[in-house]
């Protein structure tokens, strides 16, 4: 081994800490970016390879009822491939044990294949038979939930009359990798579940003989799907069409597509913070090797070295320290990857889903750092290379001392000689104090962005489920009923009170931009339903026109008093032009709101409702539970607690996983950053300190002086990084806006307490580690020295 290989591994030996420190820093952006990158490339994958092998359709259409020769004409139109009628029918389902009322969907199949598209796979048990009873599949999430298996039966209301289902298999379908609810945006596989039964027994219950009310497409590849699906409206418009619409609006594969979405944005944008704190003490670390270096330096140059092999020599260095934290991120990354990847088997349900590391991930992310590292560090090279030998091995020139701002202000009597001597050496070198500065800061910073979530949660579930809707139970009827229903429902035990909605599929279109989704029509005297803004701020519906989410607003390209066409997809299905009368700023969909009375005079209907709020009493719910699973005419019951708990189950269960990830990766950022600042500010002074120890100061007088500039650079740095982890936050916030959800901006006092206690913390920490060196200065040394 050459000599100057030696001095690299007895340099390492000697920062080992500092350099440990770096090393983790690095290690975490790698871990988050492999951990992100990868498993994005695993779901990517496995999504495409499911949607190709079992022929996800492409569009997708809902009718009330249309004969079976209109399913032949669809195939007939160019770019068109396959076809798929079939009878689709929401029922309610009585599970036995359950006291609340479960939705089913049940979708037909042929009776003795697989269907042409949306084909299943088979977990577990037989396909259903025609002509043996009513045999279905059911899907595996639900099964799962109430430990179904084949053999087992549920009971449901079909056209009005109660009948058994015989599970013959537990199926899963790439239509239904997340199953969610009409109506609903999170998924609630307790309360509702995808059945499939032979088309022969679905045209015998629901009196669909030579029919269908719901087909799916797939057209050839490199295909206009828009002008396919403006064919196939025209085709289905007379049949009562409610609008054909692709992949990117069906609820199932939107999910994914978000998910894939953000996960790209953490692979990218996460690892960047890190890289770049790491990029900044890989800087000061070897800024401060090569000053306390300089006659080593000179050495090397006099017996031969070229100022590129001193500099590659650095270089090395900072190539071994990125070098053992790609490793170390690599496999730190590969296990939460795995662990990522079983959080999704339980939300996403595919046939197989294996992590499978993403190697050009971490080829990318160790070249991405060792750049980061390698310019970070490349000005305290560049000083190292271009430094005379003649220079170099004469001592440091002696730093200029001058009283402190507080002193010219004639302060001094309120300042100790600790603090005076603290301010001015703070003073002396402000852009390492200020650099200093940044670094905590940022480690600050990092724990209020990992931290944020759980607030954020908190309150989306009480603005959502506490302020604004404060009923306790939706019911949705089959059919718009009239509101003398609702009125009916007050009677039912345990109901103090009703008030009804009118829901309405449209599609609103301004210029180019469209988009379908429901409207909601509310009386305006709503009070279990109330809307509120992001500032929870009460808004009344107009009297006339439409108030629209914001998000609504963002992708019509529209802004209050526009005018959009509006397009009805049921009923007589009117078209008309609206005004925008209102925006409002809120979480979760798409959403847009009308007075009930301007959709009856629209759909030209005496006043009709699609659903109710409920509110109601304890003691009686389930009482009213069983009346509403014997009521025909209803087809989807959702209690709120229920919602509640869902949410808690999923969406916040998993945010909460990725948040314990990220607190720990901030907790090693800003532990390392502290540690690495109190190391370097000994090293600097190491030789003045030690002479103070000559001189008769006591231990903890010098550790008072190394320790207080600490001090005040933390004190500093704390309300710094809050304000710049509350910008990071909403950056963040902005970044994770989909159309299904939108995440509140909502910093606690608890998450910034965490995040300086933990920032604190790391610097008592670090001020016990370097007051032990403190300890083991070397006054001897001092005394011989030249100066």
């Amino acid at each position: 081994m050459r000599a100057i290989d030696k001095k690299l591994l007895r340099d390492l030996w000697t920062l080992r800490g500092q350099a440990l420190a770096v090393c983790l820093v690095i290690a975490s952006g790698i871990a988050i970016c492999v951990m992100s990158l990868s498993t994005l490339d695993s779901l990517t994958e496995t999504r495409d390879t499911y949607y190709s092998r079992y022929n996800f359709a492409h569009l997708f259409a809902t009718v009330r009822r249309a004969p079976l020769s209109v399913a032949q004409r669809i195939s007939e139109i160019d770019s068109v491939a396959q076809v798929d009628p079939r009878i689709v029918q929401d029922v309610t389902l009585i599970v036995s044990g359950m006291d609340q009322p479960a939705t089913a969907r049940l979708i037909s199949i042929p009776d003795l294949r697989q269907p042409a598209l949306n084909q299943i796979y088979l977990r577990r048990g037989r396909m259903p038979e025609a002509g043996r009873g009513l045999e279905v599949l059911v899907g595996e999430s639900f099964a799962e939930k109430h430990g179904f298996l084949p053999g087992d039966s549920v009971q449901a209301i079909l056209n009005g009359r109660l009948r058994t289902l015989n599970i013959v298999g537990i199926a899963l379908s790439p239509e239904y990798v997340l199953q969610v609810k009409p109506g609903q945006i999170l998924p609630d596989s307790l309360r509702f579940g995808i059945f499939w039964l032979p088309s022969s027994v679905m045209e015998a219950a629901f009196d669909m003989k030579g029919a269908f009310n719901d087909v799916s497409i797939s057209i050839m590849h490199g295909a206009n799907e828009t002008e396919v699906a403006r064919r196939v409206d025209t085709l289905l418009d007379p049949w009562g069409n409610a609008g054909c619409f692709g992949r990117s609006e069906q609820m199932s594969a939107r999910y994914l597509a978000d998910e894939i979405r953000q996960l790209r944005g953490t692979g990218m944008i996460v690892p960047t913070v890190f890289l770049a704190v790491a990029a900044f003490l890989l800087n000061i670390v070897l800024s401060r090797l090569i000053q306390t270096q300089r006659d080593q330096i000179a050495a090397l140059k006099a017996f031969g070295y070229f100022n590129l092999q001193v500099g590659w020599h650095y270089f090395k260095l900072i190539a071994i320290v990125v070098l053992a934290a790609s490793i170390l991120g690599t496999l730190v990354g590969s296990w939460m990857g795995r662990g990522l990847t079983q959080m999704y088997t339980t939300f996403y349900r595919f046939p197989l889903f294996y992590f499978q590391l993403d190697l050009r991930s971490t080829i990318v992310a160790t070249l991405l750092s060792l750049g980061a590292a390698s310019l970070g560090s490349l000005n305290a090279v560049l000083a190292a290379v271009r430094l005379p030998p003649a220079e170099a091995m004469r001592p440091e020139s002696p730093a200029r001392y001058s009283v402190s701002l507080i002193e010219r202000f004639g302060l001094r009597r309120l300042t100790t000689r600790t603090m005076r001597m603290v301010l001015r050496q703070l003073q002396r070198r402000p852009w390492k104090s200020a650099l200093s500065c940044i670094g905590i800061s940022l480690g600050t910073a990092v724990m209020v962005v990992g931290g944020f979530m759980t607030d954020a949660l908190d309150y989306l579930v009480d603005f959502q489920f506490r302020l604004s809707q404060r009923d306790d139970v939706t019911v949705v009827f089959r059919d718009s009923m009239p509101i003398s229903v609702v009125t009916e429902l007050q009677h039912l035990p345990g109901v103090m009170r009703t008030e009804p909605f009118r829901s309405l599929a449209v599609r609103l279109t301004h210029g180019p931009r469209w988009r379908r989704m429901g409207i909601m029509g509310l009386d305006g005297q709503q009070q279990l339903f109330r809307l509120l803004d992001s500032n929870e701020q009460r808004q009344e519906v107009p009297e006339r026109g439409l108030l629209v989410s914001e998000k609504v607003a963002q992708v019509l390209g529209v802004q209050v008093g526009d005018m959009v066409d509006m397009s009805v997809l049921e009923g007589k299905r009117p078209r008309c032009q609206v005004m925008i009368t209102g925006l409002i700023r809120d979480f979760g969909g798409m959403n847009a709101y009308m007075p009930i009375s301007q959709i009856n005079q629209l759909m030209t209907q005496p006043p009709v409702a699609s659903g109710a709020w409920l509110k109601v009493d304890s003691r009686w719910q389930d009482e009213l539970y069983r009346r509403l699973k014997a009521t025909p005419g209803v087809t989807g019951v959702t209690v709120k607690q229920a919602s509640i708990q869902s949410f808690i189950d999923t969406i916040a269960e998993n945010q909460l996983k990725m948040q314990a990830f990220n607190i720990a990766f901030a907790c090693v950022i800003a532990c390392g950053v502290v540690y690495n600042t109190a190391r370097i500010s000994l090293s600097e002074r190491g030789r003045e300190l030690a002479t103070l120890r000559v001189l008769g100061f006591t231990v903890a007088e010098v550790s008072a002086i190394l320790l207080g500039e600490l001090a005040v650079i933390t004190s500093l740095a704390i309300p710094c990084g809050l304000l710049i982890g509350n910008l990071l936050t909403w950056l963040t916030t902005l970044a994770m806006q989909t159309e299904m959800y939108r995440i509140p901006f909502v910093v606690s006092w608890n998450t910034w307490f965490r995040a300086a206690f933990v920032v604190l913390l790391a610097s008592v920490i670090s001020s016990l580690i370097v007051q032990r060196h403190v300890k083991l200065l070397d006054m001897i040394s001092v005394l011989k020295s030249p100066e």
